[in-house]
C-alpha cells in the first residue's frame, strides 16, 4: 500500500469539550488506484485529507506514506516527505497570476533543486498529459476554470508523488467540465501509478472509483471495492 491510515482519531477543541472529527478511521489505498471519499459537508472528509497529507497530526493512530510511518517525524522531515511523496490538488487551483502554465509546474521542480532543462521537460510532458501543451505559455487569467484545474493537477504530479490527494476538484465547475476533470484524474492515477484519494460531496462522480468510502460523523461507514 502506498497510503495507509490505521485507527486514526482526530479531535478539535470545542468549548470545554472536544469535537471528534475522525473516529478510528482506517484506510488502505494501493498505488494505481482511485479511492473516493464521499460525504456531506462537516462529515470529516477534509480532516481525513489533511491527516493523510501530514498537514495535521492525529490524536492517535498511524499514517504511513509509501512505507514511511509519519509518527515522530520532525516538521522538516514531514515537509520533505510531502515534497517528494505527496501531491495535493486543492479545491481552488491557487495558481500564481504572474506565471504561465508551464512555469506553475517548473517552480515546483526548482524548489526541489532540479535542473531547469529537466524541469521544463517534465512540465511539458505533464501539460501534454492533461491536454494543455498548447496553453503552456498562457497565464491563469487566459485559461478557463477547467483548464486552471487541470494545471493544478499537473502541478501536483510534478515531483513524481506516490500519493495524490484531491479536494473537491469539481466544486467550481459545471457538470460537463467536472466529469472531464474526474476522467482526467482517473486516467492519470493509472498512468502515473499514484495512490489517489479524492474527496467529494458530489455523488455524480462516484462511478470512477476503484474504492468508495462514505464518511459520516467522522466514521468510515461503507467501503465498496
Amino acid at each position: 500500500m502506498s497510503l495507509n491510515l490505521t485507527g486514526v482519531t482526530l479531535t478539535y477543541p470545542d468549548g470545554d469539550a472536544r469535537l471528534t472529527a475522525l473516529d478510528q478511521v482506517s484506510l488502505d489505498v494501493p498505488r494505481g488506484s482511485l479511492t473516493v471519499v464521499a460525504g456531506p459537508s462537516g462529515s470529516g472528509k477534509s480532516s481525513l485529507l489533511a491527516v493523510a497529507a501530514t498537514l495535521i497530526t492525529p490524536d492517535s493512530g498511524t499514517v504511513t506514506v509509501d512505507g514511511t510511518a509519519t509518527a515522530g517525524l520532525s516538521r522538516a522531515e514531514l515537509t520533505d516527505l510531502r515534497r517528494h511523496k505527496i501531491g495535493i490538488v486543492f479545491q481552488q487551483p491557487n495558481l500564481l497570476p504572474s506565471l504561465t502554465a508551464a512555469e506553475q509546474l517548473q517552480v515546483m521542480a526548482r524548489i526541489d533543486g532540479r535542473s531547469p532543462a529537466k524541469a521544463r521537460g517534465r512540465a511539458m510532458d505533464l501539460l501534454d498529459a492533461v491536454g494543455l501543451a498548447a496553453q503552456a505559455g498562457r497565464r491563469p487569467h487566459q485559461l478557463s476554470g477547467g483548464q486552471r484545474q487541470r494545471v493544478s493537477i499537473a502541478r501536483a504530479l510534478m515531483n513524481v508523488p506516490t500519493v495524490l490527494l484531491v479536494d473537491e476538484p469539481t466544486s467550481a465547475l459545471d457538470h460537463e467540465r467536472g466529469a472531464a476533470v474526474i476522467d482526467l484524474i482517473t486516467r492519470l492515477t493509472h498512468q502515473q501509478a499514484t495512490a489517489t484519494v479524492l474527496v467529494t460531496h458530489d455523488r455524480a462522480h462516484l462511478t470512477a472509483a476503484d474504492q468508495l468510502t462514505e464518511v459520516h460523523d467522522g466514521r468510515l461507514a461503507v467501503t465498496v471495492g
